[in-house]
């Protein structure tokens, strides 16, 4: 296994023990951060999966991005009309829209320069990009799933 594949699977363990930690907290009504909770139904079972989600606002909109190659959650949006999302005790049901390759390319330019260093670099470590400048993010743009949060 290469260092870059166990640092990225060591990195992707220790999301998921925080990821429940922040889930937990949004349960009981403690919102965190950027942070809500995206419940979609899973594409197979049509049950309800929940994953916490960073929703950045940008330039014309609200968006989620994907921070990790085969993300479940992405392909079950895909799958659905609509998703929940809540924050602290406030849900709301929305539509997410995928955003084409090349309208992402500016998008993902502008999370890198006005997110934390460590957005862009998440996308490095998980293979996603190539460097964690905000060229390298947007020429990875056929690699990184975005979707424009709007009203159901």
């Amino acid at each position: 296994m290469s260092q870059d594949t166990h640092t990225a699977q060591r990195y992707r363990r220790m999301v998921n023990r925080i990821n429940k930690i922040i889930t937990g907290l949004q349960r009981i009504g403690i919102a965190f951060g950027p942070m809500e909770l995206l419940t979609v139904p899973g594409r197979r079972t049509g049950r309800p999966r929940t994953f916490p989600i960073a929703v950045i606002p940008l330039t014309g909109g609200r968006y989620i991005m994907q921070a990790f190659p085969n993300a479940a959650w992405v392909a079950n949006v895909r799958a659905a009309d609509t998703v929940t999302l809540t924050r602290g005790r406030r849900s709301r049901t929305v539509r997410l829209v995928e955003v084409p390759v090349e309208e992402r390319r500016p998008l993902l330019r502008e999370v890198v320069a006005s997110q934390p260093a460590s957005a862009a670099q998440r996308l490095v470590t998980n293979g996603l990009a190539a460097a964690p400048t905000p060229d390298a993010v947007a020429a990875a743009a056929d690699r990184i799933a975005v979707f424009r949060v709007q009203p159901s």
